[in-house]
């Protein structure tokens, strides 16, 4: 509401502010000599300046917003309103005054003119003003609306990123990792009370860590690795020795920033496809290092390995891809490849 007043406050001020310079100079100049003329033309022009402003206003009101819709510069607002709508609302009140007599039909065109030579100046003056104003208030208007729409965006997106997280975290404590994991308690309960504990803290952690980081789209690698390790304790209470594990990150990386879950997502790919298989069991390694100023990530195990290409939709890597590409684009990069007789899992990432 507030808005909508002070916008309409510029067309009821500018035109008689304009009429009030005009007749001041003039009283200066003694073009006006006593106070029967000073009226008549006070009036005159009020009526003049308001009934033309309005149609002027009216006009300035609209084109603006169709001029930034379509891209086009300011320059037309002024052609359009100068050579356009002072002639013709001059005209139209001359109609007018002269229907209602005040102006005498033989006169007409004269005075036309003589008005017109005095009111574009003005109009140049006042209304360039007016134009500049709401030429540009409608292009706040234009970008507010842009930003609102960014924002609903952006929430929209957060909304989705929370969810995916939370699909994540379910992922996370699928139901045979539960099953699995304390079926491994309840084994050791009666022969090793301690290690049956220590799972459970070790469950405990995980669920905690991956809790406390669904709100966060980014986290210091040392948080991802102390997930990791519990994550691998808990399946090493399953497969026992079968399961060989290690982790090699110096410590200067260990404060990148990478998504939550994500070589949690390479270890549990690892455990599942790599060990899980193999009647001995198997080996995984994780390193990290630097490569032209980016984090890599690796995740070797001793499995047959696969092809990152044909992981089914909803899978945890093809889910990490999503993710990746949502938070990074291209910048970052998820390759599977077999060397040196292993399967390797490969993530780069900026430094952030």
């Amino acid at each position: 509401m507030e808005s909508t007043k002070r916008q309409w406050i510029l067309p009821l001020v500018l035109p008689n502010l304009a009429v009030a310079s005009v007749v001041l100079l003039q009283v200066a100049w003694n073009q006006i000599v006593n106070t029967r003329e000073l009226l008549h033309t006070l009036a005159y022009d009020l009526i003049y300046a308001n009934l033309v402003a309005a149609l002027g206003f009216l006009l300035v009101g609209v084109l603006p917003q169709v001029l930034i819709r379509r891209k086009l510069s300011m320059v037309w607002s002024f052609a359009v309103c100068f050579l356009g709508v002072i002639p013709v609302g001059i005209l139209m009140v001359q109609a007018l005054l002269m229907g209602i007599g005040l102006v005498i039909p033989q006169h007409f065109w004269h005075d036309y003119l003589q008005t017109l030579r005095v009111c574009m100046p003005l109009a140049l003056v006042f209304g360039s003003g007016a134009i500049v104003y709401a030429f540009l208030r409608d292009r706040v208007d234009v970008m507010e609306q842009r930003l609102h729409e960014k924002e609903i965006a952006e929430e929209r997106s957060r909304k989705l990123a929370a969810e995916a997280r939370l699909h994540s975290l379910e992922s996370r404590i699928h139901p045979h990792f539960l099953f699995n994991t304390l079926n491994s308690i309840s084994s050791l309960i009666a022969v090793n009370p301690g290690r049956a504990e220590q799972i459970v803290g070790r469950l405990a952690a995980l669920l905690r860590a991956s809790l406390d980081t669904s709100n966060r789209s980014l986290i210091p690698l040392r948080e991802e690795l102390a997930m990791v390790e519990s994550y691998v304790d808990i399946e090493r209470a399953r497969f026992g020795d079968k399961l060989r594990a290690s982790v090699d990150v110096p410590a200067e990386l260990q404060g990148a920033e990478v998504p939550p879950m994500s070589v949690q997502a390479l270890v549990e790919n690892a455990v599942k496809h790599g060990v899980t298989p193999q009647a001995g069991g198997g080996e995984i390694r994780v390193t990290a290092s630097r490569e032209n100023g980016n984090l890599r990530i690796e995740v070797c195990d001793s499995g047959a390995g696969f092809d990152l290409a044909v992981v089914p939709a909803g899978h945890g890597l093809d889910n990490l891809v999503e993710r990746l590409n949502a938070l990074f684009g291209d910048k970052a990069r998820l390759n599977a490849v077999r060397q040196n007789g292993q399967a390797m899992v490969e993530m780069v990432l900026p430094r952030v």
